[in-house]
């Protein structure tokens, strides 16, 4: 499955003779030198985060309030917002891209980033609260109750107790909803308009070449992703061993 990756990373070093960065030639610092080097890589790759985060942040928001709706409270049409809410991650993105299309396109919205990224919080919504209503339904209501027993208020007992409790499960939905903004192509070729964000810009490219950069970039994400697992992991690792009894 990392075999891919490796293969962006070796050939993040090539100097090719061609435009096309497909066959090994000779080993070269240039591009890591020099990343943005391609015109409008990096303004499409700045602006691939700017939607990522902002989308991370809104589907995150909503999501974790979502789940604890339909974790701690009964109301009408529960059953049927819990089926709806898998929709999103059951159906093809072509589907849903050309839904919210048509949505923009009826109330007269202008295409660009504002509609890519409300497209985005819609389709990282569903992943964000499954992630978090499974850790909200493994909670224990007793800690809650004690806390409240204590005299903690609900602000309190939110902060000091719930909160700290759902975090991995809220964690767990923003990385993966800002690796999905981040890496969607689909949704955001439909709404995008002539806004060019990195996935699209690498699609772009491929039709007349492939920069070194654009591995350099990949390789660059790759190395971030496994140090954040492997700080994630030391962290968990070192917090069991203090918890541990003596």
């Amino acid at each position: 499955m990392l075999l891919p990756n490796v293969v962006v990373m070796v050939f993040s070093f090539n100097n090719p003779n061609g435009r096309f960065n497909y066959a090994w030639q000779k080993f070269s610092l240039d591009a890591w030198k020099d990343p943005c080097g391609v015109a409008d890589l990096c303004g499409s790759l700045s602006l691939s985060l700017q939607i990522a985060v902002w989308a991370t942040v809104g589907a995150t928001v909503l999501g974790t309030m979502i789940a604890f709706a339909l974790v701690r409270y009964r109301f009408r049409a529960r059953g049927s917002i819990n089926s709806l809410i898998f929709l999103p991650m059951a159906m093809p993105e072509v589907v849903m891209a050309a839904s919210l299309l048509t949505l923009f396109l009826n109330m007269g919205a202008q295409l660009g980033f504002w509609t890519v990224l409300i497209a985005h919080i819609m389709f990282c919504l569903s992943f964000v609260v499954t992630a978090v209503k499974a850790r909200v339904m493994s909670m224990d209501p007793r800690l809650e109750e004690a806390a409240r027993d204590l005299y903690a208020g609900p602000v309190q007992t939110f902060l000091r107790v719930t909160l700290p409790i759902a975090a991995p499960g809220i964690a767990a939905g923003a990385l993966l909803a800002f690796a999905l903004s981040f890496d969607d192509f689909i949704i955001t070729n439909f709404n995008a308009g002539s806004t060019v964000t990195f996935p699209m810009f690498v699609w772009g490219s491929a039709q007349r070449g492939t920069p070194v950069q654009i591995n350099v970039i990949g390789t660059a994400m790759f190395v971030i992703a496994v140090l954040m697992v492997l700080g994630g992991q030391i962290t968990a690792g070192r917090r069991k061993k203090s918890a541990s009894p003596q």
